[in-house]
């Protein structure tokens, strides 16, 4: 499988932000705004937002002469016996504070051996899941995870992927024509979040943004009840602009 990968906004957020970190990491008693310029040949433009996140994340802290230390997060990660668990926990946590801020449910998912994997989920009593009636793998075509994790691979894997998995009609609005499912596929800017009108399940919908790790595709999405469809484009922006410490946390 070729995945066709383009560096979003969030990929490069989160290649700058772990710059950020080893040179903070680097310098445990302390590094200033400047130094942290020099260190990392980023401008203080690119560096004022990314140092917001970091700390609002828990990655660093900034102490009383205004310099960056490790924060509790970053000093978890180091530290931990079980790093596995911490970085679960972790991603759990910005997971959990993404869903908060947007009002929705939140997932993670991946491409893997060919199928849609749902990996991790965030939602509440006021932000519930979507009801899975069908199976998310075999359900590519309809899902806004779906559609942006197949929109991540060359045009022979997706066909492959649709060859193995019928376009059964789940809803009046689901796409079930092959030719116009790569179509709009090809047409996806990576830039621009998926969204599913009710195309999976009456009554919820959906936006998905690419969030790849490494050589697997991945996907960083939320669902609203229908009642709140007139939220879901802000809400897509704000889930494309709050991507970078998802990754940042895939990549630790």
């Amino acid at each position: 499988m070729a995945l066709q990968h383009q560096p979003t906004t969030a990929h490069r957020s989160a290649r700058r932000a772990l710059r950020v970190l080893e040179a903070v990491a680097r310098r445990g008693s302390g590094v200033t705004e400047d130094g942290l310029t020099r260190a990392t040949g980023l401008t203080a433009g690119q560096l004022t937002p990314l140092l917001r996140m970091l700390r609002r994340e828990g990655y660093v802290e900034r102490i009383a002469d205004g310099a960056y230390v490790p924060g509790a997060a970053l000093t978890r990660l180091g530290s931990a016996r079980d790093r596995g668990l911490a970085l679960r926990d972790k991603l759990q946590e910005t997971l959990d504070g993404l869903r908060d801020a947007l009002g929705a449910a939140v997932y993670l998912s991946r491409y893997v051996d060919g199928e849609i994997r749902v990996t991790d989920v965030a939602d509440g009593p006021r932000t519930p899941k979507v009801n899975e009636w069908v199976d998310f793998r075999v359900a590519a075509h309809a899902s806004a995870v779906g559609k942006s994790l197949l929109g991540q691979l060359d045009v022979n894997a997706r066909r492959e992927h649709l060859a193995r998995h019928k376009m059964p009609r789940l809803t009046s609005r689901t796409i079930t024509s092959e030719r116009v499912l790569l179509n709009k596929l090809a047409a996806q800017a990576p830039t621009v979040p998926v969204l599913d009108l009710q195309e999976y399940a009456v009554g919820t919908v959906c936006a998905a943004v690419p969030i790849t790790a490494g050589a697997t595709a991945g996907s960083l999405a939320l669902s609203l009840p229908v009642e709140r469809a007139h939220r879901l484009r802000a809400a897509a922006q704000t889930l494309n602009r709050r991507a970078a410490p998802v990754l940042l946390s895939l990549a630790l």
